[in-house]
């Protein structure tokens, strides 16, 4: 990094320089949580496209997680606390409705002698994280950087009521390193928002959300609508001629579940045929797929089945390729919330790796109430090697990781959810499961909740 004093140039080609995901080693199997609730089969592991649901007990927290996914990151790639000038944490999971999770975080740089640490949570549903990297990209870009990185996190319990939002809980974190000359590098100028008042989902009070399915799915959809267009907009704008999505390489979404990202993504590839009118023979007869050139400026909201079904089995090849291998934490994990969509970097490193050179990625990131941005990051060849795509998946073990969870009893999952609702704003209490051993080497647990609320957070010995 450069040195913290003098002039400094505008850094170039700012971004991601390595990325990783925590999850709990606790989950349950979606086709077993469908015999265990009775409904008919598929109904979560194809009608939601989910495979396993992440879940703590109480002896994990959102701040348990973030300091596990920190110290990972901070520690596999080698970067001291005293290299960390910016620290954000993008959460909707806090534990105090004062004090910042990344408050707790700074006992690792505070370890290290560093408190010069700016940056504290952002907060604003699932769209929390990505505002927390713009952040700190806009950070490394301005006349307040210093030379060092910055660190962002995402952590987030999701928990729903017994019923059929249930089955789209999750839970994990991640830690992405950001500055400049970065492997996955934001491309400047191409990123649009949407902000706007809504209320499709929202915590006024208790532990579980208050959710309207319905608005929420309407909002995610049509702000997917509008900024595809102001996205292809700015790149015309840029490029002198129009934005198609074989412009990008991979595409990554929020995550609530698995389905709503092949629709969401099926929906993309329906605004260019609707553009461009080069309509596919399989979807030229489908009721409501009369796609005359011009005809459908922008997708019907209330899309017939029959078309939305037909779309998506056109456009799984295509998913297939560009979405889906950046999808199998979401799938495996759940929703976790702010964490989701950025879930899918390190995935996509580990399954791509040094292929990514050259290769753009089109992100989708929304939060309920509603927040949602969509821009874009290039691969490249780095000129430090401890950052290179190849090195970064090399060094990846998501895949292992994933493989030797134990998955757990829908029983267990109940237990944990019951015990969630007694520990909410509890004191005075000692953590009950799981127990220790069911944790990963160098993770980190709550010890104690005191009288005062004051949480204790100890380390499990790592596995060397």
């Amino acid at each position: 990094m450069a040195p913290s004093g003098g002039f400094r140039p505008q850094p170039d080609n700012v971004g991601i320089l390595a990325g990783e995901v925590y999850f709990p080693s606790t989950y349950v199997r979606q086709d077993e949580l469908e015999k265990h609730d009775g409904v008919p089969s598929g109904k979560y592991t194809v009608g939601l496209g989910q495979q396993g649901l992440a879940f703590v007990g109480d002896r994990e927290d959102a701040v348990s997680m973030a300091l596990t996914a920190l110290r990972r990151l901070l520690e596999k790639h080698g970067v001291s606390p005293l290299e960390v000038g910016r620290l954000e944490v993008g959460t909707e999971s806090s534990i105090d409705a004062s004090k910042s999770i990344k408050t707790y975080l700074m006992a690792l740089f505070e370890d290290a002698g560093n408190t010069d640490v700016e940056g504290v949570d952002c907060v604003q549903a699932c769209y929390g994280g990505t505002a927390a990297v713009q952040n700190a990209a806009n950070w490394v870009e301005s006349r307040s950087w210093d030379g060092r990185f910055a660190v962002v996190v995402m952590t987030d319990i999701s928990l729903y009521p017994a019923g059929p939002a249930r089955p789209t809980s999750g839970a994990g974190a991640v830690a992405l390193l950001i500055g400049p000359d970065a492997p996955l590098a934001l491309e400047r100028g191409l990123s649009v928002t949407h902000m706007a008042h809504a209320y499709d989902f929202y915590k006024p009070s208790g532990l579980y959300p208050a959710v309207d399915g319905p608005l929420s799915v309407y909002c995610y959809l049509s702000t997917l609508d509008t900024l595809y267009a102001r996205y292809s907009a700015k790149w015309e704008k840029r490029n002198g001629r129009a934005f198609r999505l074989d412009d990008a390489d991979h595409a990554l979404f929020h995550a609530p579940y698995n389905k709503l990202v092949q629709k969401a993504f099926a929906r993309l590839m329906y605004h260019d045929i609707c553009k461009y009118g080069d309509v596919p023979a399989t979807l030229a007869g489908t009721a409501g797929g009369d796609l005359k050139d011009g005809s459908h400026p922008r997708p019907p909201m209330q899309m017939p089945t029959e078309l939305e079904r037909a779309l998506v089995t056109y456009s799984f090849p295509t998913y297939d390729k560009k979405v889906r291998p950046s999808t199998c934490v979401a799938r495996q994990c759940g929703n976790m919330y702010t964490a989701s969509i950025w879930s899918g970097i390190p995935q996509l490193i580990e399954t791509t790796g040094a292929a990514l050179e050259g290769r753009r990625i089109l992100l989708y990131s929304y939060g309920s109430g509603m927040s949602a941005t969509m821009f874009s990051l290039v691969g490249r060849a780095t000129e430090t090697p401890r950052f290179a795509l190849g090195r970064l998946q090399a060094t990846s073990d998501l895949a292992m990781r994933l493989a030797r969870r134990v998955p757990k009893s829908p029983e267990d999952f109940e237990q944990a959810m019951q015990l969630a609702e007694q520990r909410y704003c509890a004191g005075n209490y000692k953590p009950e499961m799981p127990s220790l051993e069911e944790l990963e080497p160098g993770t980190f647990y709550l010890v104690e909740v005191d009288a005062r609320y004051r949480r204790a957070y100890a380390r499990k010995p790592p596995s060397h």
